[in-house]
């Protein structure tokens, strides 16, 4: 067998050929390693140290790099919440997790609007900064709430699939045409942030209505083949007290959702399912 040559290799570079081709390059090639200026920016923030105390304001100052969100700006807060007045305070309390507009840990009253802080730009909000907790929940401290209260709605219209395991049904393998996967995909990307429950006007503390995701989930798990069997007891749980005519179609929860999901279709077909269902109630099937 004949013996293989050894691949050619570059020429080799002394020091003096290195430090010339260092002198040599363009300097915009350094430039983009110098991290741009930060801008400062102020932070007002209403913070409240537990449910039962009363809430009152901090201003803060601290720089800003291009691209910050706000979360990013409150974890740089945290490592020195030193207020605009001078005072060492507590850090500020929030959630964060995804950074992706995924989890929907993050949602807060930013500048009065219900969004997410990891999609909320520095560069792109008026200023000062307004923070404040996300309303309709009950707060735990300061930017922090506990949305344990959608979820018992979810619990209320049954917002999942009965499925635990597998089981014969005697036909074939249940699936979702691309029209109807299409249909129900923007509905299956909520992800229960809460920001359409705290712009609902008739949602509250205080009253019945069970909320526009929870509605959105009952739309979405009763056009799906393996939901469709809750669907009548689905469409029950809307139909009584604090059910889908408590509704005054403000049409704020279409405005605010992160993941523009069209909660006002899904009301409007809802309406038309409850009507047809109210209907077999009455009749019969």
């Amino acid at each position: 067998m004949a013996k293989q040559e050894d691949p050619p290799y570059p020429p080799l570079i002394d020091a003096d050929d290195a430090a010339a081709n260092e002198v040599d390059a363009p300097a915009a090639r350094w430039d983009s390693a110098v991290p741009a200026p930060a801008e400062d920016v102020e932070l007002k923030i209403r913070r409240q140290d537990d449910p039962f105390t009363k809430p009152y304001w901090q201003r803060f100052r601290l720089p800003a790099y291009p691209g910050d969100n706000v979360v990013a700006v409150l974890r740089a807060l945290r490592l020195n919440p030193v207020t605009m007045e001078g005072e060492r305070v507590d850090p500020v309390a929030f959630e964060h997790n995804c950074m992706e507009e995924v989890c929907g840990s993050c949602a807060m009253l930013i500048n009065g609007l219900p969004r997410q802080a990891c999609a909320a730009l520095v560069a792109e909000l008026a200023r000062p900064i307004v923070l404040e907790p996300l309303p309709k929940f009950p707060l735990v401290r300061d930017l922090m709430v506990d949305r344990g209260r959608l979820f018992e709605q979810y619990k209320r219209v049954k917002a999942w699939i009965s499925i635990d395991g597998s089981w014969d049904t005697h036909q074939p393998g249940l699936v979702l045409s691309p029209q109807q996967a299409a249909a129900a995909y923007p509905y299956s990307r909520c992800m229960s942030c809460g920001c359409c429950m705290a712009a609902c006007p008739q949602y509250d503390e205080t009253l019945d209505f069970v909320g526009p995701a929870p509605l959105a989930q009952v739309r979405l798990l009763n056009a799906h083949p393996h939901g469709r069997h809750e669907r009548t007891e689905r469409l029950h749980a809307i139909m009584g007290t604090g059910g889908l005519s408590d509704c005054g179609n403000a049409q704020n929860c279409v405005r605010v959702c992160p993941k523009s999901i069209p909660l006002t279709t899904a009301i409007g077909e809802l309406g038309r399912a409850t009507t047809v269902q109210a209907l077999k109630d009455l009749f019969g099937d």
